[in-house]
């Protein structure tokens, strides 16, 4: 089971600038010789990792990077200015492939790490360089040499930031269609779910996260029942979990209440790693849609009441969508806040003097 996230670009470094023909021509001074300067460097293409992207969902998008060209050479041994590279952006942990020959390039596995992944092409030689006592007034020059271009693919083992929980048939197919572009099976009848789904929830550009549908846990999935037992290790590594609950329980479905669907999930992760209930949880409950609003309001509140929850809770139709996006912003909110809070431990922990010494 492969969980992860791919994609494939296509990369051009800038071409070399060409030489440069040219002859010195000033008054009173004849026969000034060949000055054609040489052409630029082209810009080569690099990789950087970035530990505050986490998908690659952005290449989707865009599939095409070229880097600049150099400038050709002039007169007067004028050098042709070199092409800017082009540094592209990727999550920490990217591994890099170069398509044709299916070699792995690199393994962008720290921040700021950076990987040379197209040569830009080598300026041409002006005529001033090929001037000598037989041949004073060349007029050969270099064309600059094409830069490499390479088809990648890109290929980040995903740590899903988001887990969904909740028994099978509590909607969480349906609610990883509503806020990604995951499409995985949903029917009317329990574990539909084989394996977990995985979707990019993209709040705004180069704001996005992870999102996991786990198959449906049931009573002993830590004791290797059914099918959870694969992915509660998956689970482990999330930074947030969604529990979604069934409101509306289908005839001869889940016969547990909500909030007996809740206590037995709790049961599982408490039994697996007592650990994971101190993640961040927080409770969704799901199929609004099939009550009237009142009655969906009053049974909402009673499971909460009954649970004693004190975490974020929230009323959701998965089905129609509604009440679903509010939720993704909550989340990346909810990632925002706590990347500040590391920022700001890490300053504290290595505070930068200001002045010298003996400042002030």
């Amino acid at each position: 089971m492969k969980l992860v996230d791919e994609a494939e670009i296509n990369v051009f470094a800038g071409n070399g600038g060409n030489g440069c023909v040219g002859f010195r021509r000033e008054k009173f001074i004849p026969l000034g010789g060949p000055d054609g300067g040489d052409g630029g460097n082209g810009g080569s293409v690099w990789l950087e990792a970035d530990e505050n992207l986490n998908t690659l969902v952005d290449f989707r998008h865009q599939r095409s990077f070229r880097a600049q060209r150099g400038e050709n050479g002039m007169g007067r041994q004028m050098y042709g200015k070199g092409g800017d590279d082009l540094t592209i952006t990727v999550p920490v942990g990217t591994v890099v492939t170069n398509v044709e020959t299916d070699e792995v390039i690199g393994d962008l596995t720290r921040h700021g790490q950076r990987l040379l992944v197209a040569q830009g092409g080598k300026g041409g030689l002006g005529n001033m360089h090929f001037k000598s006592s037989v041949n004073r007034a060349p007029r050969k020059a270099l064309p600059g040499l094409p830069g490499e271009e390479r088809t990648l693919r890109l290929e980040l083992k995903l740590l899903a930031d988001v887990g969904l929980l909740g028994f099978p048939n509590a909607g969480k197919s349906t609610f990883i269609r509503a806020v990604s572009a995951a499409t995985p099976k949903v029917a009317d009848y329990p574990f539909t779910t084989l394996y977990p789904n995985l979707g990019v929830v993209s709040v705004e550009p180069h704001r996005s996260f992870v999102i996991a549908d786990i198959p449906g846990l049931i009573e002993g999935a830590a004791d290797g029942a059914g099918l959870g037992s694969l992915f509660l290790r998956h689970v482990q590594r999330t930074r947030l979990l969604l529990h979604l609950v069934d409101m509306a329980p289908m005839e001869g479905g889940v016969e547990a209440s909500p909030a007996e669907q809740v206590l037995a999930i709790e049961r599982e992760l408490r039994k697996y790693d007592p650990g994971m209930l101190e993640k961040p949880r927080w409770l969704v409950l799901n199929k609004a849609d099939l009550m009237f609003e009142d009655e969906a309001r009053a049974t909402a509140e009673a499971v909460v009441a009954e649970l004693g929850w004190t975490q974020p809770w929230y009323m959701v139709s998965a089905l129609s969508r509604e009440g679903t996006w509010p939720i993704m912003r909550e989340i990346q909110h909810f990632f925002d806040r706590m990347r500040e809070e590391q920022l700001e431990a890490e300053a504290a922990a290595h505070p930068h003097v200001a002045g010298s010494p003996d400042a002030g």
